[in-house]
């Protein structure tokens, strides 16, 4: 089967830095292009659960991350083409600033060769303004800024002195308003999630609104998007499965845990499990009153700390879990869903509450950042990657099954537990970086010598 290239306008939204507005931004470009009939499909950069969440309240449609270093390019290429294929516009929110990091913004926009439009936080200059432009337009040579907006401008005044700071060659494009209104909370973990807050559609609204008053926003140029290899094995492509395609985890029923406690997944996780054949039941350990029967059992990370006591309360969703992993069956925790299965977890202010206690030991939480980066394991002679982001502590007696490494100077580790058929960690998994493991994981293989087919 042979496929047609695409081509689709594409942005990629960055900045100097992070806390710019950038998924503000980005969600009002999403809203105001959706209101206007336009299609739009909108990627975030790195490995972020959050943001992404914004964006498809904007525009109506599954938002997925970009990531180099944890997906690799043919993953990346693969979801361009496919929005390309299904969409008027593309957008692309950067992570922190347009080139920080191993596998930057700038990097990722060159290596697709998508232009920049940079938000700059103007609030508290003038000329320098330009100053920074330019920066950005030239301290690599592979990048193309076309223009830039003006964020938290106090005036009309302010963004003609803005304006007239930039060098040729660079467009301005707009000055959003020093605005409370325009502002979302924070916690700490980042954003406060979409799916809490009340009126999100409103404020989205409200956004587009004053975007489209605000700032030029015209479509952007036509981008080329190569089409994928068919020839390459491939679980999160569209291109239908193959009568001969062996699909390990037919049959099998994953419960998924996914409410306000439990919520920083993947979508290319799901795809993964979903392609392989497993069928997939959403449930709530807040609301629920138990797990639903289930060959295994995914409890992916989020925010328990914020739920201990009605969590605690629903003792009968702690049983019901209890019995599945003292069955043996398969279970994945990360992060958050790994202090869950705890014996307790202890907040800052000192109040513990008791947890499940399907996993031995206890956690705490921090007033700083315990883990943060990019880390990969070798688990049974496959490398798995992932992300770690948590202010907890934890103490976990148990020898673990592998360590999960950063690369670079900073050499970050997070232990890999493997007790009654549960892997535990503090890291989020990509799991399409090994789908083979994902198959053993969830068939309860990790501790066997069969091996698995795909």
């Amino acid at each position: 089967m042979s496929l047609s290239n695409a081509y689709c306008p594409a942005l990629f939204v960055t900045a100097p830095g992070s806390d710019s507005g950038k998924t503000t931004l980005v969600a009002a470009m999403a809203r105001y292009w959706s209101n206007r009939g336009k299609r739009v499909r909108v990627f975030k950069t790195g490995p972020d659960f959050i943001d992404p969440i914004f964006h498809e309240f904007a525009s109506g449609h599954p938002a997925h991350q970009l990531d180099l270093g944890m997906m690799g390019e043919t993953i990346c290429r693969q979801h361009l083409y496919q929005a390309a294929l299904e969409a008027d516009l593309i957008l692309i929110e950067g992570v922190m600033g347009m080139f920080d990091g191993a596998n930057s913004s700038a990097d990722l926009a060159a290596r697709f060769d998508i232009p920049l439009l940079a938000v700059i936080p103007a609030a508290k200059m003038a000329q320098t303004f330009g100053a920074i432009a330019y920066g950005l337009a030239h301290y690599q040579n592979n990048v193309n800024l076309f223009g830039v907006i003006a964020n938290y401008v106090g005036s009309p005044g302010h963004a003609n002195m803005l304006r007239d700071s930039l060098p040729e060659g660079i467009a301005f494009c707009g000055a959003m308003p020093r605005d409370n209104s325009l502002a979302l909370p924070e916690r700490h973990l980042g954003l406060v999630q979409a799916q809490e807050l009340e009126g999100i559609d409103d404020w989205l609204e409200h956004t587009a609104k004053v975007l489209g008053e605000s700032c030029e926003l015209p479509l952007p140029e036509p981008v080329y998007f190569e089409a994928p290899d068919c020839n390459t094995s491939n679980f999160l492509s569209s291109v239908p499965l193959s009568a001969s395609t062996y699909q390990p985890l037919r049959g099998q029923t994953i419960a998924v845990a996914k409410d306000a406690a439990f919520s920083f997944i993947y979508r290319d996780n799901i795809t993964l499990l979903e392609r392989l054949g497993a069928n997939i039941h959403y449930f709530s350990p807040i609301n629920d009153a138990v797990q639903p029967l289930a060959d295994s059992l995914y409890l992916p990370g989020g925010y328990p700390e914020l739920h201990l006591k009605v969590l605690s309360e629903n003792t009968s969703m702690f049983d019901s879990i209890q019995r599945h992993i003292q069955s043996n069956k398969p279970t994945l925790a990360e992060c958050g869903g790994m202090l869950y299965l705890l014996e307790q977890l202890t907040t800052k202010s000192g109040e513990t509450t008791e947890m499940l206690g399907a996993l031995p030991g206890t956690a705490s939480m921090q007033d700083k950042l315990q883990g943060l980066g990019m880390l990969s394991a070798e688990i049974i002679g496959h490398n798995l990657t992932g992300h770690c982001f948590h202010y907890s502590k934890s103490d976990i007696p148990l020898l673990p099954i592998a360590i999960a490494s950063q690369a670079g100077k900073t050499h970050m580790q997070e232990r890999v537990f493997l007790h009654h058929n549960t892997l535990a960690s503090y890291v989020h998994w990509y799991l399409p970086s090994s789908p083979e493991l994902t198959c053993r994981l969830f068939l309860g293989q990790l501790n066997s010598a069969d091996k698995v087919s795909i």
